[in-house]
């Protein structure tokens, strides 16, 4: 393998890598978000729950995002 590959092969790499921890940190700031509003106000529990539950699909979408990308990538190599 020349150096030319290896660094092709780092772009799907780093692609899925920095999608995966942008998902983690989305998801870790609405949960925390959701907890502490939950926690200040039970009475709206089923509406914060809701709109977690959505903001954590859109957050693992572009982790997903990433690893179709990367796929993508590996494939023009």
């Amino acid at each position: 393998m020349d150096i030319g590959t290896g660094i092709a092969i780092l772009g799907p790499a780093l692609a899925v890598g920095l999608a995966g921890a942008g998902a983690g940190v989305g998801i870790g700031l609405a949960g925390k978000g959701s907890l502490e509003a939950m926690a200040r106000n039970p009475n709206m529990y089923s509406k914060i729950q809701t709109n977690m539950l959505i903001a954590a699909a859109l957050a693992e979408s572009v982790a997903i995002y990433g690893l179709v990308i990367a796929f993508i990538l590996l494939g023009k190599i």
